[in-house]
């Protein structure tokens, strides 16, 4: 019975947004929120102040993702209003006007890259936008970025769900560095086939067919260094395995390596650019680029003064770090807290920062800037409610310790299959990211249960821990924050439900890859 109540808010959230005349997300997730606050309230008998608390902090946590979000569409609009976006796409173009070859530079390597180094739906954020400026319908490219972005996730901002997420299971350096190598060879065989089933929401299954090889070489291209890279380090694989790829991607493309024969192979319009204008163009993602990689490897100094959280001011709970950091300890004095980190969180730095040094760059006027705030605001009015809701229903599901209705989820799940966990060990981490939008969350939340159960039936726990990091990352197609965010970018309204019912598909072919690799993987173990 705990379980089936605990269920409960699920089956709604999935029922309101997938069922034929659909909840829009802004209503559906705040009534999945209040529903799952009751049942803490009156069924679970939950602390109230607690659960006052963790709506609180729900609500003040829609400041990561949104902020998130808000400068992604900043940065995408001053492209577009500048004439950059025009100019990328010209480029992109006489590279290769073959669609598959644009869609894998783009929509696989490029946000590869990106996910390397920065994570938190960065690059769906960009990637979709370029996209869809290269004449690519709005709603499949959503799809297309949220199916792609899954294998470099499990390394993504620098490795921070690998050696952060697992922080808490006191692992040696052996064994985070073995759940990292089982992670990449179940990402690598994956990496075959995720692409083909993302290709296939934009283009036919013969121009597939037709451009197969070319599709492999770009897949491999950042897999394979990415695999490689993974056997001695956890946190550069997807960074340098996308730098790898996109410059494998674009090199193939531009010689036509697995590419049908096309007539037209340069556009004439791209005839007119200089390299300027393209270097113009690309000096946003540049700047992008660089800043992310200046302020998140481990080894400089940038990335510990931006987390510096040395008291700076205070009033009571309430406090400002040396690095800006906002934070509300022991709210309505129980044991949630909340945080913001102002100079970490992927939106004052790098978009704010970057748009701010376009403007000389792109020679972008008053008028520029009004018109990309203007449009800003009237994208994420609404996204904020959905958010705020998710984030609400988040808190209040893992409210309760060992009792808590997520974790009753997880319990019932393990004791059911019991030595067969590594079937559906994935698919627990898919969960974890499911609700939290995050896979460093999915691995704190669900690290202890993995580690337990592997305990309990004598399976490898570098193993189990490497499909709950695959399937934290395979999450990544279903999660409501990042559905919502990139509906919110690319202007797409109340399609989050119908996005579901696509992307869960892909998602289970992950899963079954995951099951079955990690099968093999256990054979030759045990």
């Amino acid at each position: 019975m705990d379980t089936l109540i605990a269920l409960a808010p699920v089956v709604f959230l999935v029922w309101g947004m997938t069922k034929p005349q659909p909840l829009a997300a802004h209503v559906a997730l705040p009534m999945t929120a209040a529903l799952a606050a009751l049942l803490q309230a009156f069924y679970f008998q939950a602390d109230l102040l607690t659960l006052m608390a963790n709506a609180i902090a729900g609500g003040l946590s829609v400041l990561t993702p949104i902020s998130i979000v808000a400068g992604a569409i900043l940065l995408n609009r001053v492209l577009v209003l500048s004439g950059a976006e025009n100019t990328l796409r010209q480029w992109l173009e006489s590279i290769s006007p073959n669609k598959v070859a644009q869609l894998m530079i783009i929509g696989w390597a490029f946000a590869f890259m990106l996910e390397g180094a920065s994570g938190f739906g960065t690059p769906a954020a960009i990637a979709a936008p370029i996209l869809v400026g290269l004449g690519f319908p709005a709603m499949p490219v959503a799809l297309l970025t949220l199916v792609m972005n899954s294998v470099p996730v499990s390394f993504g901002a620098v490795g921070t769900p690998a050696w952060f997420g697992f922080a808490a299971l006191d692992l040696s350096d052996a064994q985070l560095l073995a759940t990292s190598q089982w992670t990449a060879l179940i990402h690598l065989v994956a990496s075959v086939m995720i692409p083909l089933l993302a290709l296939r929401f934009l283009v036919s299954w013969q121009a597939i067919r037709d451009n197969l090889i070319f599709i492999v070489i770009s897949a491999l291209s950042c897999t394979v260094p990415f695999y490689l890279l993974a056997q001695v380090n956890y946190e550069f694989p997807s960074l340098i395995g996308g730098a790898m790829g996109l410059c494998g991607s674009v090199l193939a493309a531009k010689y036509q390596l697995g590419l049908q024969k096309m007539s037209s192979d340069r556009p004439e319009k791209s005839a007119n650019l200089t390299n300027i204008a393209v270097i113009k163009a690309l000096s946003p993602f540049i700047l992008l680029i660089g800043i992310l990689l200046v302020t998140r490897i481990q080894q400089w100094p940038f990335k510990a003064w931006l987390n510096d959280g040395t008291p700076w001011l205070s009033v009571g709970d309430v406090a400002l770090s040396q690095a800006l950091i906002v934070s509300w300890s022991s709210i309505l004095g129980s044991d949630v807290a909340w945080s913001y980190k102002t100079l970490y969180v992927p939106a004052l730095i790098p978009f704010v920062v970057t748009v701010v040094l376009l403007i000389p760059i792109l020679s972008l006027s008053k008028s520029h800037l009004s018109h990309a705030l203007a449009d800003t605001w009237a994208r994420i009015k609404l996204p904020i409610l959905a958010l705020i809701g998710a984030l609400m229903m988040v808190n209040f599901m893992m409210q309760g310790g060992e009792q808590a209705p997520i974790f009753i989820i997880a319990n019932t799940l393990a004791s059911t299959m019991g030595a067969n966990w590594s079937y559906v060990a994935a698919l627990l981490g898919a969960l974890g990211s499911f609700f939290s939008g995050s896979a460093t969350v999915s691995n704190l939340t669900f690290g202890g249960i993995q580690y337990s159960i592997a305990e309990q039936t004598s399976l490898p726990i570098t193993v189990v821990l490497a499909l709950q990091s695959v399937g934290a990352a395979m999450g990544n197609m279903i999660c409501l924050n990042n559905i919502i965010a990139v509906c919110t970018i690319l202007g797409i309204k109340n399609q989050e439900g119908a996005m579901i019912k696509r992307t869960i598909v892909p998602m289970l072919v992950y899963a079954l890859i995951a099951a079955l690799m990690g099968q093999l993987i256990l054979h030759l173990l045990i």
